[in-house]
């Protein structure tokens, strides 16, 4: 048996044990799953629907649960096959998870006082290489498909796996690594020294937007869907196809700024607008 199905029978069982008619229970499931066979899916969500309305006219008091079980919200019959070799990306995204922690390990073993963040990108690394590989548009200004290029901000505690993949890329070297949050150390000595979180203004050929503090990102995020389809509307710049994308962490949703302006992304609709929140309910500190 699956998780799912685990699940599945997990919350039957919970179900079951304060149920008065179990046999009338599962007359009602039938009938649901009778409907979705003969209708489909969408006859049975409008149905689902006018019983939580009748429901609520009748003043009967009721309350979804609110916690629901981890389960992709993706049917598996849904899901299209991966585009690239699952093998190779995860030999790479491995490759990159030790060359992070390597990173923030030597730096705070010779300078203890660095600090750095290992947990945040080690459970992040796979969003971040499918955001990567499949998802995040580069500029690109050829004539055949010219494309703006998207927008990303990153967590910024995950900062230390951008920079190992980086170094992957021969973008960094290995000489830059050793520099990891000495960045005044690393002019004297001829590198590039890499900062402890996006900066734009110390690294302008490298990070595209600040994102420390935790929840600059977030807000920033919103604001910049909202003024790439304010230029669209007002035919300044076409924005067409771009995306804003914010990759997060679960602890960087408690702070105030992170949720201050969701409102303003459902209000004005900003579907140009993708968040992925990494919950590895580490937050900062542990659990």
């Amino acid at each position: 048996m699956d998780l799912s199905g685990a699940l599945n029978m997990l919350m039957t069982t919970q179900v079951i044990a304060n149920d008065l008619d179990p046999q009338e229970t599962q007359e009602w499931r039938d009938a649901l799953d009778a409907l979705v066979a003969a209708y489909g899916e969408d006859r049975a969500r409008f149905m689902l629907d006018q019983l939580v309305a009748h429901t609520r006219a009748n003043g009967i008091a009721w309350k979804p649960e609110l916690a629901t079980p981890y389960k992709n919200t993706i049917d598996v019959r849904d899901q299209p096959s991966f585009p690239g070799d699952i093998a190779i990306e995860e030999k790479l995204a491995s490759l990159m998870r030790w060359n992070a922690l390597a990173m923030v390990a030597k730096a705070n073993a010779a300078y203890g006082e660095l600090g750095g963040h290992i947990a945040s990108y080690a459970s992040a690394a796979d969003l971040f290489e499918v955001g990567f590989n499949h998802f995040f548009q580069a500029r690109n200004e050829s004539t055949e498909e010219p494309h703006g290029g998207d927008l990303v901000f990153f967590q910024p505690h995950s900062a230390p796996g951008v920079y190992a993949r980086a170094y992957l890329e021969g973008r960094l070297t290995e000489r830059d690594l050793e520099f990891y949050r000495r960045e005044l150390s690393a002019r004297e000595n001829g590198a590039q020294g890499l900062a402890s979180y996006p900066h734009p203004y110390l690294m302008p050929d490298f990070w595209q937007f600040p994102t420390g503090s935790m929840g600059i990102g977030p807000i920033s995020s919103i604001y910049h869907a909202r003024f790439m389809r304010y230029l669209s509307h007002r035919e300044l710049l076409d924005c067409s196809g771009r995306k804003v994308w914010g990759v997060f962490g679960d602890g960087e949703m408690d702070e105030p700024e992170s949720m201050s302006a969701l409102t303003l992304a459902a209000r004005e609709g900003l579907d140009n607008l993708i968040w992925v929140v990494n919950c590895n309910l580490q937050r900062l500190d542990g659990p």
